[in-house]
């Protein structure tokens, strides 16, 4: 029975895959699929060119949902920013009279949202694994956002590009957020010595405490290496952090899905908050700047009490890496 329930799928689907390819209309009933590579914006389907799970497939992380996703009977007790309400995501707000006017008869169409959207913001999630990151957020902060990446490269989408998550402040109605697989920053090497250690040629890896008996990392066997070797030190909105790189996988994946929010949201100028000179801005903006800029920025660049993505962060490689993928 399975053999035969097995062949008839994959008879079905390869009938649907010629159709398709020559140009035929699929008929009704047939199994469409995606790649695995698309996210979603405004209910519309964007190539990325790396691995991503959306939250409506298996192993995925479903930021809609009211009740906790790793106690299911449980509803969060306290919502921080609506108490009584089990969402944690809203709806984006301080639109002009025009677009509201819109939003309001047609809802949040790709073209609404591209007028609205023009920041993504950079996190660490201080968590080291992209599930610990959501059973953080979600479960016991009742927070969210919209694209976590995991150690070994994989984006996971929670919601819908449309949706206001909570996790950049007075940023949140304007932007798309990302949190980083990472420990994070620190003063100094207390924290990092717990979660890395160092192979015969100095090489850090990261390593997990007893406590945690579950990475969810989809990648067997993975080994998370920094990308770049050493501690990498900075004085951020007025302290200075030490932290260990990014994952190479993680800078592959962050290029491409850089480039793709660049070219799903055209407002979102591909750069990052500078100083007059030219260099890498490491303080906070001021509140008529943030209004201004257009583009993609660090929690850091909206919160002085905030240090991420944090002084390892390689802002000109992910940058250039994205024009690369573009052709500009």
């Amino acid at each position: 029975m399975r053999f035969g329930s097995l062949w008839k799928g994959l008879v079905l689907f390869a009938t649907a895959s010629v159709a398709l390819l020559a140009g035929c209309s699929p008929q009704v009933g047939d199994r469409l699929h995606r790649t695995g590579e698309e996210i979603v914006a405004a209910g519309q389907l964007f190539h990325v060119g790396t691995p991503v799970v959306l939250w409506i497939d298996p192993g995925g992380y479903d930021a809609y949902r009211g009740h906790r996703h790793f106690e299911p009977s449980e509803y969060f007790p306290k919502n921080p920013v609506s108490p009584g309400n089990p969402n944690r995501y809203g709806t984006r707000g301080n639109l002009s009279p025009e677009l509201q006017a819109r939003v309001d008869q047609e809802g949040w169409t790709l073209e609404n949202l591209q007028e609205h959207v023009d920041q993504f913001v950079y996190h660490y999630d201080v968590c080291v694994t992209s599930r610990r990151c959501f059973e953080v957020l979600h479960d016991l902060r009742g927070l969210s956002v919209q694209f976590m990446l995991d150690l070994d490269g994989t984006i996971y989408q929670t919601l819908d590009l449309k949706e206001r998550a909570w996790h950049a402040g007075t940023a949140n109605d304007r932007c798309v957020g990302v949190e980083i697989a990472n420990i994070g920053a620190y003063g100094n090497m207390e924290t990092l010595d717990k979660w890395y250690a160092l192979d015969d040629s100095g090489w850090p890896f990261a390593i997990f405490p007893d406590w945690v008996k579950e990475t969810g990392i989809r990648t067997p066997d993975f080994v998370a290496r920094p990308a770049r070797k050493g501690i990498f030190k900075e004085v951020i909105n007025g302290r200075e952090v030490m932290m260990y790189d990014y994952t190479e996988e993680q800078y592959q994946a962050l290029i491409k899905l850089t480039a793709a929010l660049h070219r799903i949201f055209p407002r979102m100028t591909l750069d990052c908050p500078r100083n007059p000179d030219g260099s890498i801005r490491w303080h906070v903006f001021e509140k008529e700047e943030q209004a201004a800029f257009s583009g993609f920025m660090g929690h850091l660049h909206e919160s002085k009490g905030k240090v991420d993505p944090g002084p390892a962060f390689d802002w000109e490689r992910v940058l250039a890496g994205a024009r690369r993928e573009l052709g500009v």
